[in-house]
């Protein structure tokens, strides 16, 4: 027997997703597949600096890989949209120049979170990094990355 998604809730989802979605912050196609849930929080700090966003998600199916944990492309996905939301929410749309991804552990279900942050802002760039967890709240998987900053993207 081939092992496969429930292909009945794929197709519903699927369906949702095409009716629901919408191409601005939050609410595009590809958060709308990931079940992504959005948050802002300023840290106990005056700074802009100390502000996180944290993107939350289920551990669908079709989100997994062959051996049964959530695919890492997946999850470095939602690392970049944490910090993409963070830079826009702060300062107006803004683009990675790079990422790098370290994988810690697996993930093989529940509710993952990303809590994406600059560790520090320029004008023009800024670096930042995404902190994956598990639903235990164990690190999975960080992400450090340099973001173009709005005014400087034309």
């Amino acid at each position: 027997m081939v092992n496969r998604v429930n292909e009945t809730a794929a197709r519903a989802h699927m369906e949702s997703v095409i009716d629901d979605h919408e191409q601005a912050f939050e609410t595009f196609f590809l958060a709308k597949f990931m079940n992504l849930s959005f948050e802002y929080l300023p840290l106990d700090a005056p700074s802009a600096d100390k502000e996180v966003c944290r993107v939350s998600f289920p551990v669908l199916d079709i989100l997994k890989n062959p051996q049964g944990s959530l695919h890492g492309g997946v999850m470095a996905t939602a690392m970049d949209i944490s910090m993409g939301h963070l830079v826009n929410k702060v300062a107006g749309p803004g683009a990675t120049i790079e990422m790098k991804v370290q994988f810690m552990r697996p993930v093989i279900d529940g509710i993952v979170v990303c809590e994406g942050s600059f560790t520090r802002r320029g004008r023009s760039m800024a670096f930042m990094e995404s902190r994956l967890s598990d639903e235990s709240g164990k690190l999975s998987a960080l992400a450090t990355a340099t973001w173009k900053m709005p005014q400087a993207v034309k």
